[in-house]
């Protein structure tokens, strides 16, 4: 595996979680949905997110690259707002890699070729030629809001059977930017909510005045764990220069059961900068 295909990697890293159980039972919505505020619907996307401390889970997921699918496994764990650990094992169960994403740093093992990478943040976004920080992939791998950003810029909407929250021009807290590029992150976002739950069920991102890149997120099958509801069925697609088409399934799911995140490079391993 050569240094390019760690795009590969990164990727799964975005979307890389959700959880699976048992099928709650779901109501029929008959009647269409009225003309709600955003105050309402933002409230009820609030009481339906995740609360964790940890998790982790196994997954498997498949992607495609124009027209080129390639498939794999693994498991991710999460520490809350510092940590995001995959252990990727596409066949016989052997581990192909290795990766650890905190606020600051992304760090990457290749068990195949004995290689190691060390770099900050920034490598997700050079090679996606994006604008991600820490707290959008952690929200887009637990399906949350964001939680660092504006929250005051949104109107409200029925679309179908659902909630739409559409907001133009979000950007993080200045008390949470951690360096000066963060403050460029303004966003354009959509946000379909289930008014049953509250949990989210699409998101649309893009940045703003990008027309050509922006990333589409679905969420379903939705499953009980521990009392709280996740999607076990997950799927992607990423528009920039190339189309991405990314699935994912989970199971073995555990939340606040604690986590190891282990990562050591061994000696023999080269760096590949």
């Amino acid at each position: 595996m050569r240094l390019p295909l760690l795009k590969i990697y990164i990727l799964l890293i975005i979307p890389v979680l959700m959880v699976s159980g048992c099928n709650p039972a779901r109501k029929v919505i008959k009647q269409p949905l009225k003309e709600i505020g955003a105050d309402f619907v933002f409230n009820k996307l609030k009481s339906g997110e995740l609360q964790f401390a940890d998790i982790s889970a196994k997954f498997s997921a498949s992607f495609t690259i124009d027209k080129k699918s390639t498939t794999t496994g693994g498991q991710v764990r999460i520490k809350g707002d510092s940590i995001i650990w995959v252990s990727l094992t596409p066949a016989l169960g052997l581990e192909a890699a290795r990766i650890l994403i905190t606020q600051d740093s992304v760090k990457f093992l290749n068990r195949i070729e004995s290689t190691y990478l060390k770099s900050d943040f920034s490598f997700i976004n050079d090679n996606l030629n994006s604008g991600f920080d820490f707290d959008m992939l952690q929200a887009l791998i637990v399906g949350n809001d964001l939680r660092y950003y504006e929250n005051d810029k949104f109107k409200a909407s029925v679309e179908g059977l659902q909630y739409k929250l559409n907001t133009v021009g979000r950007h993080k807290l200045r008390k949470f930017i951690r360096n000066n590029s963060e403050n460029l992150k303004v966003l354009v976002q959509s946000i379909g909510i289930d008014p049953e739950n509250g949990k989210i069920t699409s998101v649309h991102i893009k940045e703003l005045n990008k027309e050509n890149k922006k990333l589409e997120a679905e969420y379903s099958d939705f499953v009980s764990i521990n009392n709280q509801l996740f999607p076990q069925h997950v799927e992607y697609r990423i528009s920039a220069d190339k189309e991405i088409r990314i699935t994912i399934d989970f199971s073995r799911i555990r939340i606040n059961e604690g986590v190891n995140l282990p990562f050591s490079i061994p000696e023999k391993y080269k760096s590949l900068r």
